[in-house]
This record gives structure tokens, sequence and C-alpha cells, in this order.
């Protein structure tokens, strides 16, 4: 029968509150949190059916999401990179690597790695020895097998990879940021390790050999969802912490309750935030309504609307964080939520899926001039 993902990510909120901060000191998930993610099922989200998992659509994998990133920034970003790696490997992986990879009777795989930089692959009997040096490997600290992106040196072709995971390809050492560090997201290196090729994918392929309409998405619009469910989450807390403070008569002198000035521009921002949520939504509502009818594809306009509409939701986020830092002054600064939640946004914005060139082909194209160009993964190509 199927799970009630949404109903389990509530059920997890207060844990993941409680440990929000611990993750921060350990560069790392609690093993408490770890665990509670298996038992809930919530690895199994983009897992094709036939291998136990539910295939949420986009509109149910935002409310997924965005529910754990209001709860802890750190538990998101892992728990969105590694569902997307374990449910695209368990669609477009080789039949002979799922017995592997998704072992009958047990829990779901940890999947884990990078997608957006290539290291270099070279053929051999069987499949390919892959080396390269990958940064920002989210939720590898936690993973089973590896998913990483390289290149064939004799043909050109890009591919994803999958590997069990070795603590020897790890840096521990790597993650000192800013934000985010709950994450864990270190640095890892391969050396002409053998990957065989059913073990490998076409790294922007959109047609599964398992699973419904969702495996349409291809690759990087998942991550798009969650990295959307993401900015929703986390500006959503930062409002309601702010709401927080102003009830209990805090914030700049002369209390921000009684502030006009304060309260306009609170009214603006709140309607600036829930504009750009509602709009993301719309669009996935229509994505999701079109690929369950039978579309073949995403429209080349639909993953303009998408990517411009994460690229709006993560700065208006980033807004509702400075308007926070502004109306709350020293209270921000201090260990908290506030804190917390404002280090994470400011780390979570330097992604490259809200970038400026991903932003500079998406107005070319929404501008009429790319006709007769498409979207592979972050820019426009020739056809």
């Amino acid at each position: 029968m199927a799970r009630d993902l949404i109903a389990e990510a509530k059920r997890l909120q207060p844990l993941l509150m409680e440990h929000s901060e611990e993750h921060d000191d350990l560069n790392a998930l609690s093993p408490e949190v770890v665990s509670a993610l298996h038992e809930s099922g919530v690895f199994g989200a983009w897992v094709p059916k036939e291998l136990g998992g539910e295939e949420l659509g986009p509109l149910e994998s935002i409310e997924l999401i965005s529910t754990l990133a209001y709860a802890d920034p750190a538990t998101s970003w892992v728990y969105m990179a590694a569902s997307l790696a374990t449910g695209t490997g368990g669609a477009y992986a080789g039949e002979h690597a799922i017995p592997t990879v998704f072992p009958k009777g047990e829990r779901f795989p940890v999947i884990a790695g990078q997608g957006t930089r290539a290291g270099k692959a070279t053929k051999t009997e069987g499949g390919y020895l892959l080396s390269g040096d990958w940064s920002f490997g989210s939720g590898l600290k936690h993973a089973d097998f590896i998913h990483t992106a390289g290149v064939v040196e004799e043909t050109g072709e890009a591919k994803i990879f999958l590997l069990p995971v070795n603590e020897e390809y790890n840096d521990e050492s790597s993650w000192d940021v800013l934000g985010l560090k709950g994450t864990g997201s270190i640095d890892y290196k391969l050396r002409e390790v053998f990957v065989p090729e059913e073990f490998t994918y076409d790294m922007f392929t959109e047609d599964a050999l398992r699973g419904g309409w969702i495996y349409k998405l291809g690759t990087i619009h998942f991550s798009l969802i969650g990295h959307t469910s993401f900015a929703i989450g986390v500006g959503r807390r930062l409002l309601d912490e702010l709401l927080k403070l102003v009830a209990a008569g805090k914030g700049r002198p002369g209390q921000i309750s009684g502030d006009g000035a304060f309260l306009e521009e609170y009214a603006r921002t709140e309607a600036k935030f829930r504009s750009a949520v509602a709009w993301a939504k719309e669009l996935w509502g229509e994505v999701e309504e079109d690929l369950k009818g039978g579309a073949p594809e995403l429209t080349t306009r639909q993953k303009t609307l998408v990517r411009i509409a994460l690229n709006n939701l993560t700065w208006t986020a980033y807004d509702v964080m400075n308007f926070v830092i502004k109306s709350t002054a020293t209270q921000s600064i201090r260990p908290g939520a506030l804190q917390h939640f404002i280090r994470d946004m400011l780390v979570a914005s330097t992604h490259v899926t809200s970038s400026q060139p991903v932003l500079r082909d998406a107005g070319r194209e929404l501008a009429g001039l790319a006709p007769d160009e498409h979207w592979v993964f972050l820019g426009l190509v020739k056809d």
C-alpha cells in the first residue's frame, strides 16, 4: 500500500528541528535523522513503483521537500540531492545493475554525488575506467552508491556512472563553509575506477527503462523541483521566525510591531514571496497535467519557464532573508534558527541552477531569440 510521504515529512519535522544545530556541528546529518528518513520511506519518493517507490509528481514533491526544508535546510538539501540520484538511477540504469543497487526486501539505497561537472571515462572491456575530481557531493556521507558525471573520451558521450561508495574516494576535510554545513557536501575523487556498462546511462536521457510519466522530466528537472521546494520551505520559515519576534515585541529598536514602515514592507514581502510560490506551483501543475495526459516531454517553453520560476523564487527567498536581517538587527546575528536559516539561504543562492547564465538563456528563449535551440541541462544548444 502506498505511503503518505507528505504526512511522514510533517511527522519528521520536530525531530529535524531538534537536530538542526547538531547537523552543523557534525558537518553531516545525525544518525537519528538518517535512520528516521529511512524508516519513513521518503527516499522512495522518486523511485519507480516496480522497485517499491512512489513516483511522486512535481506538486507532491514540492510539498514533501519544502516541508523538510522548513524544519531543517540541511536535511532537505541532502534529501533532494539523494532522492534525485536514487530515483533516476532506478529509472535509467541498466537491468543488470538493479539487483545490486536495489536489492529486494531491503531499504531504499542512498545514491549521492555530483552531476554538474564531468570527469573522464575511457572504454575498457565490459565498461569504463572513470577518473576525475568533483566537489559538492551532497549526501555522500550517508550514501551507498555514488552518482557522478563523466564524458567518454572515445565518443564524447556524457554519462552518469553508478559505483559503490568507498571512503578512500572522499575528502572529509573539504566542506568548510558558511552555510549548509550540515549537508556535508564533501569533495571526492576517482582514479581509473572500473564501472560496468550496465551501471551507466545517458546523462541527458528522458527515456526510462522502468517507471511512469515522471521520468520524462529527465534528471535536471528533478533537480529544479528540489531547489524550488528548498526555497519555498526556507523562505516561509524565515518569515515565520520574523513573525515570532514581532509577536514578542522584539527586533529593531522601537519594536517593529508598532513600526508602520516595517509593516508596509512586510506586507509587500509576503505578497512577493507568496506570488513566487504560486507561479512556480502553477507551472509545475501544468507540466504534471501535460505529462500525465500523454505529452512525450516538456516543451522548450515549459523548460524555460520552470527555470525562470526557480530563479525568481530563489532570489525572492533571498530578498526575504535580507528583509529579515534588516528588520531583526542583532537578533539575527546570535545563535538560533534565524542565523542558521540566513546562512543556509545565503549559500543556497549560489547554486548553479539559479545562476545568471541560466537566466540569460531563458531570457533569450522567452524573447524569441533562440528559435532553433533547445535546452540541454542548464543551457540552450542548437538543434
